[in-house]
């Protein structure tokens, strides 16, 4: 069981890997969730746009797809996270780009964890949740 970081057609963020698999696990760990194999795959809006048409019949650009692949309390799945939204999101709400990057990293295991954001009043349970969760990695 691993976490796991690529890129397709962009350059590999600076992340620091093993603290970030450490929190994901920790996290997880909050929701009473095991880590399996999760994938991170960094690309660009092109790509992932593709992969939103592809798979799931979407035509639209978005910052995270998350396929799920959770078996019981193991969680388990590929995140595709587009770094150009990543940059425009931290632009247009006024954050820094590594915090930004950081929330949508983890907004994907939140999903894989069971929460949802689409729903009535979803998304300030996710929201909640995200804060939370970056509140654990700045303990680090």
């Amino acid at each position: 069981m691993a976490i796991t970081y690529h890129t397709d057609g962009v350059k590999m963020p600076d992340i620091k890997k093993r603290e970030i698999s450490e929190w994901i696990k920790h996290v997880a760990a909050t929701y009473e969730k095991r880590v399996g194999d999760i994938a991170y795959i960094f690309c660009s809006d092109e790509k992932i746009l593709e992969v939103n048409r592809q798979y799931l019949q979407h035509d639209y650009y978005t910052d995270i797809i998350t396929f799920d692949y959770t078996e019981g309390n193991r969680i388990g799945g590929d995140l595709f996270i587009s770094l150009d939204t990543v940059k425009t999101n931290a632009e247009q709400f006024a954050d820094n780009y590594q915090q930004e990057l950081h929330r949508t990293i983890i907004h994907g295991i939140l999903h894989l964890c069971g929460i949802d954001d689409k729903g009535p009043g979803e998304r300030e349970i996710m929201e909640a949740a995200e804060d939370k969760a970056l509140g654990l990695y700045s303990q680090k």
